[in-house]
């Protein structure tokens, strides 16, 4: 009886959720974001669900051949994608940088509508190919998914979820035309900043002017360049009156790469779940040969410079400075490093094609991040304690390095200006003052503090979507109302129109009393 009693017993305890072996259609975006999409897919895989990810044949980091998913390639953003697009746009960042503090971010969000410009056009062709192609609609109607999770940075993802009529799931943090939150949730620009503008939450007159004019830049941006990008394939696959927008909102649930550890406090939404930092766990142990130069560094330690995954290079005379400057320094360094071998490279300085940053970053002898500030890394630093020299390249690592300076964990200097001596003291500082590592273990200390685990929360709320067909009572009704009654336009006219009448009826009034008066006066006389 007692091998019967246990054997039924494990089956009760390990028997399957009631949505395990779902059927989960993924439209991830390449680069850095595949990183973090991947993690949650092997926790998703891990509990039994059946997962079908599409991506291009030319993907920069996506394989074909997983463990964890089935794989279907389709026309994507990467086929027309040229990687050293963004190299080159480094350069053109970097003058940007050359402008007035408050200029440059307008030079530096026009070269985003460039790139956007082109990206959503090859996009909206994308999705147009896998709309108007019946049979692969029609296996995919057939594969009967139940959950579309997709990162909406690139909207192909909600496109095939809406017309395959699938509850939704955004792992997000970025999209169209900036932060998710201003698509999904009230965002007053008076302490709300917008993405790109490199501002905190306490701004004065001349911040405040300028985060509405980035406002309204991306208001304009959204209707005047992306909409109109889709509205064909829209008028053509969805019913009359529908916007990309609309399609966006109506998702079930947001999982936020963002928590307030790291962002400013502000307004939020029922259907939003933030899981910052899901993706750091605890450092596993190093290749024999990196873990040996990590212990050759001594009491000092060791410094990690990565740059991320989608700039693969600094200009010449930038690289030139920063080895010339690790040369100088008794730690040891770690650099992710592509190019030309910088000729000032010292003997403390190891050179590595890539790098297990989790795990460095969780290393004893870690004792600081030279970074670009992707939100990653960034989230990797705080989940570790580690202080963070910021050398932000491109899209919202000035502003994610800013969050982290006004907190006090970091410090930050500019590609286009640096100098040996600049980037030696500055680094003298992060790894001198212990100020920058009491804040950021601070940081770390509240990362570590919460009553669910990031990637626990993500999970379950993926299910849930996926057991209750959809989170249709967590979204907000006023994404169904015209602007105007939004904001209340029209209940303000009426009672404008309400008061305007009450005075000049009164003034009617007062002139009819005045005459009657007069008239008096006048008999009188």
């Amino acid at each position: 009886m007692i091998p019967v009693f246990l054997t039924v017993l494990c089956f009760i305890l390990l028997r399957p959720t009631g949505c395990s072996g779902s059927r989960i259609l993924v439209v991830p975006v390449d680069g850095s974001h595949w990183i973090n999409m991947e993690v949650i897919l092997r926790e998703l895989h891990s509990r039994g669900h059946n997962i079908t990810v599409l991506r291009s044949a030319k993907s920069w980091y996506i394989p074909s051949n997983s463990s964890i998913y089935t794989s279907i390639n389709v026309r994507m953003l990467e086929d027309e994608a040229d990687m050293d697009y963004y190299n080159k746009m480094l350069l053109d960042v970097m003058e940007c940088r050359r402008s007035a503090s408050f200029i440059r971010t307008f030079c530096q969000q026009y070269l985003i509508t460039v790139m956007l410009g082109t990206g959503h056009d090859i996009l909206a062709r994308a999705a147009a190919t896998m709309l108007d192609d019946s049979v692969f609609m029609k296996m995919l109607q057939d594969a009967k998914f139940d959950l579309m999770l997709t990162d909406p940075g690139l909207p192909i993802g909600v496109l095939l979820g809406s017309y395959l009529k699938l509850p939704m799931v955004f792992n997000v943090r970025w999209i169209n035309t900036g932060e998710g939150h201003f698509t999904i949730a009230p965002s007053p620009v008076s302490y709300v900043p917008v993405s790109g503008t490199e501002l905190g939450d306490q701004m004065d007159f001349l911040e405040r002017t300028k985060n509405m004019l980035h406002y309204l830049y991306s208001v304009a941006e959204q209707h005047l360049l992306i909409n109109p990008a889709y509205s064909d394939v829209l008028q053509r696959h969805f019913p009359p009156g529908t916007d990309l927008l609309s399609l966006e909102r109506a998702a079930d649930i947001w999982l936020v790469r963002a928590n307030f550890v790291f962002e400013f406090p502000r307004p939020t939404m029922p259907n939003v779940v933030y899981i910052g930092g899901f993706q750091c766990k605890k450092a596993n142990p190093l290749p024999a040969e990196l873990e040996a130069f990590m212990q050759s560094s001594g009491e000092h330690g060791v410094v990690v410079m990565s740059l991320g995954t989608l700039v693969s290079a600094l200009p010449h005379e930038v690289t030139e400075a920063i080895a010339a400057a690790f040369a100088q320094l008794p730690q040891k360094v770690v650099w992710r490093f592509v190019g030309e071998k910088p000729s000032s490279l010292g003997n403390n300085t190891l050179l590595v094609d890539w790098l297990p940053q989790n795990d460095l970053l969780g290393h004893p002898k870690t004792r600081a991040f030279v970074a670009h500030g992707g939100t990653n890394g960034m989230y990797e630093a705080i989940y570790h304690g580690i202080p963070v020299l910021g050398l932000p390249l491109l899209f919202d690592q000035f502003d994610n390095l800013h969050r982290l300076k006004v907190r006090g964990a970091a410090r930050v200097v500019e590609a286009k200006s640096l100098t040996k001596e600049g980037f030696l003291e500055a680094l003298k500082d992060i790894l001198d003052n212990p100020s920058y590592r009491n804040n950021i273990q601070h940081l770390s200390q509240l990362q570590h503090d919460q009553l669910m685990s990031p990637m626990d929360a993500a999970i379950f709320w993926i299910e849930y979507v996926i057991r209750n067909k959809g989170a249709a009572h967590l979204q907000s009704a006023g994404f169904s109302l015209p602007w105007y009654a939004y904001f209340c336009l029209d209940v303000a006219v009426l009672i404008m129109a309400i008061i305007g009448a009450f005075v000049w009826a009164l003034v009617l009034v007062c002139r009819v009393l005045c005459c009657r008066r007069s008239r008096r006066k006048m008999k009188a006389e």
